[in-house]
């Protein structure tokens, strides 16, 4: 099919139709210059909503609101390097056309995970305004804020069974360990990246065979530990907000969401990258309509696990249980949920099924930075009403600090913006020594 089909000028279409061999990679295959411009865009916006935010922490519960809304970037950011990292292996495992046009971003967002790392330390700092574990951190403390009525009866008994995972000690150990492991899986991948592109023997079967199984051999194993991980720290920064609840599969939940969040920023730089040389180049209608379908594939699988779970709760109806649901939905918080739903899944759900939307290229960009928007709205869902305070701060008169979840995560979501963007230019765009690459210059046929 003529590239011509994507709307993207009459110019360019009657180009690649007057084109039926293969095409030519680039000579220059490093980062446009326009990289910069983004990068500075975004730096501004960081210092804007900064100076924004200010304001907020003389107001009422103004620090604590900044701190949770910290935390929503915080995780947001970790969805982009630790989902960059996991998808990154998950396509040395699988293989297939779609690795060699995300590679070098799946690869920038991995080379975050040490600033993303170094973000958590306000949150393990201040953890006591966030965590009730980390407010009553021994068992003696936890009885005595149980005598003052502080907590119930349940947080106290919760918070001890779970003394062992959940402590001021034992959190930072495990946070350690996490962003050690996850950078040393991404020191030997992105290193083994750049020794694969300065093979002698590039280009060769021989070179394509050992490569691919030296990076199967550790992200085969490599996917295994970071689900792993990542359900011990999506549960310690998240989900331990609310000592009480329990969920079985919240580290796939919160997999399948970094990897539609992942997927969703993936597929923008690339198809802002594709107006210019060498991504222009490569990206032809048959990829980026893969790549929408893969998107499509991450929202059906977050909407199946988020409702099976609720379904499944809501139906057992157990005390234990049900509170962490009726705080989402009651004292405003429907209106939250509603547009949480309307935001984060249908919209995606139902725009993804056109076929013509996802071979247009402006239309997929303004859909992927909706999908980006609506899982900082599904995190604010999800953050929020785990503290008491929560029904009564949608109201903004008398409590404008509300309004750093706006401010907070738009800095936090910049700064780790520019520094992707660093490392997306630090790299040439494109994996030389991949047996994808001479498909991928090929002409399409296919209408």
């Amino acid at each position: 099919m003529s590239l011509g089909h994507e709307h993207n000028g009459a110019a360019d279409g009657h180009h690649q139709s007057a084109h039926h061999g293969p095409r030519t990679l680039p000579s220059a295959l490093a980062a446009p210059e326009i990289v910069d411009v983004w990068r500075t865009r975004l730096l501004m916006v960081a210092a804007l909503f900064a100076l924004l935010t200010i304001p907020f922490g003389f107001s009422h519960e103004g620090k604590n609101h900044i701190l949770r809304a910290y935390l929503l970037g915080y995780m947001t950011c970790f969805s982009f390097a630790g989902g960059g990292l996991v998808l990154l292996m998950l396509q040395y495992v699988t293989g297939g056309k779609w690795g060699l046009l995300l590679r070098r971003p799946l690869e920038a967002m991995t080379r975050t995970i040490w600033v993303v790392g170094l973000m958590l330390l306000p949150i393990l700092f201040f953890m006591k305004h966030l965590y009730q574990w980390a407010l009553y951190p021994t068992a003696a403390a936890t009885a005595e804020a149980l005598a003052a009525h502080a907590i119930t009866a349940e947080q106290a008994m919760t918070a001890d069974a779970k003394r062992a995972m959940l402590s001021p000690a034992s959190a930072t150990l495990q946070s350690a360990v996490i962003f050690g492991v996850l950078l040393l899986i991404t020191y030997f991948l992105n290193k083994w990246s750049l020794q694969r592109d300065a093979d002698p023997a590039r280009g060769t079967q021989g070179s394509f065979d050992a490569w691919r199984i030296k990076f199967e051999n550790l992200s085969g194993i490599g996917i295994f530990i970071y689900v792993v991980l990542l359900t011990d720290g999506a549960i310690i920064w998240i989900k331990s907000l609310d000592v009480t609840w329990y969920s079985s599969i919240w580290g796939l939940q919160f997999l399948v969401g970094q990897g539609y969040a992942v997927l969703a920023l993936s597929i923008l730089s690339v198809i802002l990258l594709s107006r210019y040389e060498p991504i222009k180049t490569l990206l032809r209608t048959t990829e980026q309509h893969d790549l929408g379908k893969f998107a499509f594939a991450f929202v059906m699988l977050n909407i199946y696990l988020t409702f099976a779970e609720f379904l499944i709760i809501w139906s057992g109806n157990v005390p234990d249980e049900i509170p962490w649901y009726l705080n989402r939905i009651h004292g405003g918080w429907w209106y939250v949920c509603t547009a949480d739903f309307l935001f984060h899944w249908l919209v995606p759900f139902t725009l993804l099924l056109s076929r013509d939307l996802k071979r247009n290229k402006k239309k997929m960009i303004w859909l992927t930075c909706w999908m980006i928007f609506a899982r900082c709205v599904d995190m604010f869902w999800l953050i929020e009403p785990n503290f008491k305070d929560a029904a009564g701060n949608l109201h903004i008169s008398g409590n404008i600090g509300i309004l750093a979840y706006i401010t907070v995560p738009a800095t936090v979501l910049s700064l780790w913006g520019a520094y992707y963007l660093t490392q997306l230019k630090a790299r040439p765009l494109v994996n030389v020594n991949d047996p994808h690459l001479e498909e991928i210059l090929e002409p399409e046929h296919a209408h």
